[in-house]
């Protein structure tokens, strides 16, 4: 089947996002229609302030439209209640944050275990899932470690493991270099380019120019509207 007639991975029709302080409205989307479709390396690029995150937390289920239809593998989610929600996010998306969010108590291999321990997997299947997301981002050797004993890159390549870990049908990663320096920065973004050859969907948010070569398509963001290219 030609990729252009499968049904998209998610799919956003007419989207807004629309927040109320009081009296005041911050329209943060309009009118967004964006396709993400299966094993395609997609960045979403614009300055700080143009609803990035917010169309990040969208695609991730971590927010909903204020109008508009959101699909995801066909279905429409917004008539999902909370516990589907979190039931789609947990076994079909991987986040990989600027601030990695690993817990500071637990080592590298039990913040990679955490999630499958939430689906109620059994404790040798999560072992073997860890092991094999730990190696694939080069960590295994590292896995008893705690995020105070790894460095930035350590830690986000951690985090990277953790998204991996539960077979995601996407990769969300939102600034994923934005706390790392220019070294540990292009080494996470060469994993996961490496990660998207071996099949993974990636859709990352980045204000990063240096960042966008990666990308194999762009969609750039500026205040609150997707626009044909670039805004200075």
């Amino acid at each position: 089947m030609n990729i252009m007639n499968e049904i998209p991975l998610i799919e956003l029709k007419n989207v807004s996002r629309v927040f109320l302080a009081g009296q005041v409205e911050t329209h943060a989307l309009e009118n967004v229609d964006l396709a993400v479709r299966r094993g395609e390396y997609l960045c979403i690029s614009g300055p700080s302030g143009c609803g990035k995150t917010t169309l990040l937390s969208i695609l991730g289920l971590l927010d909903q439209p204020t109008e508009g239809a959101h699909l995801f593998k066909g279905r429409p989610v917004e008539n999902l209640c909370a516990e589907e929600l979190a039931h789609v996010r947990n076994r079909e998306i991987g986040f990989v944050f600027q601030n990695f969010n690993l817990l500071p108590n637990l080592s590298a291999k039990e913040n990679v275990e955490l999630p499958l321990a939430y689906r109620g997997m059994p404790a040798a299947e999560r072992r073997r899932r860890v092991e094999e997301a730990l190696a694939r981002v080069d960590m295994a050797h590292r896995g008893d470690h705690f995020p105070s004993q790894l460095s930035g890159g350590q830690q986000q390549r951690v985090a990277v493991a953790r998204a991996l870990a539960g077979n995601p049908s996407i990769l969300l990663c939102d600034e994923p270099t934005g706390n790392l320096d220019s070294t540990s920065g292009e080494a996470v973004m060469a994993l996961l380019c490496k990660l998207h050859e071996e099949g993974a969907t990636v859709c990352m948010v980045t204000h990063d120019e240096r960042f966008l070569r990666y990308a194999e398509r762009i969609v750039h963001l500026f205040d609150g509207r997707i626009v044909p290219g670039p805004v200075a």
